[in-house]
């Protein structure tokens, strides 16, 4: 028989960790279309939750190999998972206070990877699973930054001598289109890490008999993830939207169309990437084809220094917590 509550004790930290994601994730696909004024916040958030939703749905590619890719099954119980959740919310909450947006992709990945290794060590980890990791991470710096600055160039040459008044019209209908885009890609391949950690949450403990993600969990998990956006992600929404570079709607159109095209991408081929890595660096494009001190570079850094710290203080905590349960149920 079932018991329960560890079961949902687990869970919460899962929806925890998919409330933090709101706080520090999930704004990156709304802060270029708020700080351009083009949707209001009210407006952005309710998009935003709808899209981020239908994106969701639209495979199950990355929460596979989330679930199943990135350490040994057989290694995996309801202890790993909830020492993973711990390191995300930890981590993410202290990243969330100064402002810095955070990968919850790879906070979740090393968290699942330290608990791991504190169980059974090196031999549990799949490191194919882990080389999609990797893989992520070459899209979302490369594929983004480049192609923001493709687009932007693009853009430049197409608009020409267009007055600026036009542009700003007529790039600030199409940013809806564009912001509503990276929504969608947002929820196609972040939205279904956090809904995989509770599909595997039922699975381990017993509830369900094999991995499948049902339509309530979808809706569940994305709703958390909205009212964390509502009630704290506007610090991220500030450092996205305003102080990595001026926007103007037609950068805000560039950089979502760059970053949802690059996220959309890796979300079929199961790669699960960084939407903050992603939208950040296509940021970084778009305001660099301008000039190079257009960007703030001591704010990047800031953001890129808290994305390097994620993989050992979260893989950290997470073999820090298992070791300790592991030590207090030994007896």
């Amino acid at each position: 028989m079932t018991d329960l509550i560890p079961v949902s004790f687990v869970i919460l930290l899962v929806l925890g960790a998919e409330f933090v994601n709101g706080w520090t994730d999930a704004p990156n696909s709304i802060a270029t279309v708020v700080s351009t004024r083009v949707l209001s916040p009210f407006q952005a958030l309710a998009m935003a939750t709808v899209l981020n939703a239908l994106g969701a749905m639209s495979g199950t590619a990355v929460a596979a190999t989330i679930g199943k890719g990135i350490v040994q099954s057989d290694v995996i119980n309801l202890a790993t998972v909830a020492a993973a959740m711990v390191g995300i919310i930890f981590f993410s909450t202290l990243a969330w206070y100064y402002g810095l947006p955070t990968s919850e992709s790879h906070a979740l990945v090393a968290g699942l990877t330290g608990a791991a290794l504190a169980k059974a060590g090196p031999s549990a980890v799949l490191w194919e699973g882990w080389s999609k990791v990797g893989i992520g991470l070459l899209f979302s710096t490369f594929l983004g930054f480049f192609g923001g600055l493709a687009i932007m160039g693009s853009l430049y040459r197409l608009l020409g001598n267009t007055p600026p008044g036009t542009v700003r019209r007529y790039f600030g209908r199409l940013q809806i289109l564009s912001a509503a885009f990276m929504a969608f890609s947002h929820g196609s391949n972040d939205g279904q890490k956090f809904i995989g950690a509770f599909a595997l949450t039922l699975l381990l403990g017993g509830v369900f008999p094999e991995f499948h993600i049902p339509f309530w969990v979808i809706i569940l998990c994305a709703l958390t993830m909205a009212i964390g956006t509502a009630i704290g992600g506007w610090r991220i929404v500030r450092t996205m939207g305003i102080k990595i570079t001026r926007l103007e709607p037609v950068h805000g159109f560039a950089a979502e169309t760059g970053a949802a095209m690059t996220i959309e991408l890796a979300s079929r081929l199961g790669i699960p990437l960084s939407t903050t890595h992603t939208i950040s660096t296509t940021i970084m494009g778009v305001g660099a084809i301008r000039r190079l001190s257009a960007v703030r570079w001591g704010v990047t850094l800031e953001i890129v220094s808290a994305w390097i710290l994620t993989f050992p203080v979260c893989g950290a905590i997470g073999w820090l917590v298992t070791k300790v349960w592991m030590l207090l149920t030994s007896g």
